[in-house]
């Protein structure tokens, strides 16, 4: 696979997650406060199970092609640093998503709501963070 195909699927999923990071930071994590206690698990576990079909590919698509350019840029280039920051990505999803999700699967839980929408700029910080690398990268290949 050359590298030119490489970067655009990496860079097409990174820009495609911060797309959505932000709506979800800025929009569809604050909404579960209005979410009612009686039917808020059925809401989590559609939230859980609808964006998964989503995310998981396009994150999957994202760890690998930013593994790809590195190892072909090298581990001390802009390419290693993007991969550095989606490892880093699923860390937080990992230590602060996926748990909160879990607890809020069995109940509507106030403090998990708010420190998942706080956790979540973690993430959507390096998203951004990542999509900048990767549009100074593209921007220096263009031009």
């Amino acid at each position: 696979m050359s590298y030119e195909l490489i970067f655009l699927i990496n860079t097409f999923s990174s820009f495609f997650m911060t797309g959505l990071i932000w709506t979800v930071q800025r929009v569809h994590y604050p909404s579960f406060h209005f979410v009612g206690t009686d039917n808020f698990s059925a809401f989590q576990h559609h939230h859980v199970h609808s964006i998964d079909k989503i995310v998981i590919p396009v994150m999957v698509a994202e760890i690998t092609s930013s593994f790809g350019l590195a190892w072909i840029s090298g581990w001390f280039s802009l390419n290693a640093a993007g991969f550095y920051i989606v490892i880093l990505i699923w860390a937080a999803t990992g230590l602060f998503s996926v748990p909160a999700h879990s607890k809020l699967e069995k109940t509507k839980d106030k403090e998990a709501i708010k420190k998942l929408v706080s956790t979540n700029w973690i993430r959507t910080v390096l998203w951004t963070s990542k999509s900048g690398i990767s549009a100074w990268i593209l921007w220096s290949l263009v031009t």
